[in-house]
């Protein structure tokens, strides 16, 4: 797989700006923290010989809690990667349980510590809130916890319900209950207060940073930056288009390794941009720039989007600073459906 990897990245080496300086590299999906120094260091000796990678750039590595033993993490300390996602979920083992998590509580404030003592300062970790059966007090110990450790950015997302899922099946089946829009409300309005209380800002719905450490990464996608996904499933967008590579193993392989790249392609029209780039960006702090609007899209959908605006600014939703628009805090509870409204369909 390493080397399938490596190989896609010489093959798409002109698939961004050959002028742009990477920024941001991150090893998500799957299991990336299974990779040892060898294989990780393989990977960046392709990206040095194929990309300008900036000398700063951050570097990110998601992993398990149950994968960071200390002697894990001082190999990862001798290698580029600079930031650490780790996925916590919870702080409580009764619920890291139901989500058939691998590590246990003490697992995962160890993980924390041993990462600040191999000399990791810039660590994120994921929680999770609305979980079936877990009321506001429970999610509040979550947080105390959370802010207790050496945390520079949190990410939290509500628990959603999939089809064919286990967690459905049994909804379905009346052996759990899942919060009421209410408490899933509430948990997350508590987790916008003490998030800020604790010096954390809320510079995108899900997330939250010390000042200094947002998520570069993160943050670039929002704002629209082209970026390429390397491995399978792996997405990738450079202003034209969006393409997504075959999510079997063994099919992405063999076809890399003929020279190959398997993947699905979607070429976006200047309405489909507009559409992402309101959705988007109305997840962020910064909100929608009325002249950036004009600039990239086009005059009538700018129209278009003022008009629609007028309507959640009126009922509180939305905020206007001069040309600047952004979800107030009642605002960020209902995003979805403000940009949906926002949407320009044919």
């Amino acid at each position: 797989m390493v080397s399938a990897i490596c190989r896609e990245i010489e093959l798409r080496k002109d698939y961004l700006d050959s002028h742009e300086t990477l920024k941001t590299v991150y090893f998500g999906g799957g299991t990336p923290s299974l990779l040892d120094r060898n294989q990780i260091d393989q990977i960046f000796q392709t990206i040095h010989a194929n990309f300008d990678l900036d000398p700063d750039a951050e570097i990110t590595l998601e992993a398990n809690p149950d994968d960071l033993t200390y002697q894990k993490l001082a190999e990862l300390s001798s290698t580029p990667i600079n930031r650490l996602s780790i996925g916590i979920q919870s702080f409580f083992d009764d619920e890291l349980q139901f989500m058939n998590r691998a590590h246990s509580a003490q697992e995962a404030v160890e993980s924390i510590q041993n990462a600040t003592s191999a000399g990791f300062d810039n660590l994120s970790i994921d929680l999770i809130y609305g979980i079936p059966n877990s009321e506001l007090s429970r999610w509040a110990k979550n947080l105390e916890m959370a802010f207790s450790l050496p945390v520079k950015h949190l990410s939290c997302y509500g628990l959603t319900l999939e089809p064919k899922t286990k967690l459905n099946k049994m909804v379905s089946a009346g052996q759990v209950t899942i919060p009421s829009d209410e408490n899933f409300l509430e948990q997350f309005g508590y987790l916008m207060e003490v998030a800020i209380s604790n010096g954390f800002e809320h510079y995108e719905i899900s997330n939250f940073a010390k000042p200094g450490f947002r998520s570069n990464h993160n943050s670039r996608y929002w704002s629209d930056v082209h970026y390429m996904g390397v491995g399978p499933s792996a997405h990738s967008y450079n202003g034209h288009s969006r393409q997504w590579n075959v999510s079997s193993n063994a099919l992405y392989i063999e076809a890399v390794t003929k020279g190959e790249v398997p993947h699905m392609l979607e070429r976006l029209s200047n309405v489909d941009k507009y559409n992402e780039y309101v959705m988007t960006r109305l997840r962020t702090i910064e909100g929608v720039d009325l002249n950036e609007l004009a600039k990239r899209f086009g005059v009538p959908l700018q129209e278009h989007f003022s008009k629609l605006i007028k309507s959640h600014i009126d009922e509180g939703s939305v905020q206007s600073i001069k040309t600047r628009y952004a979800l107030t805090r009642k605002g960020q509870f209902i995003a979805d459906r403000i940009a949906s409204d926002l949407f320009f369909t044919d």
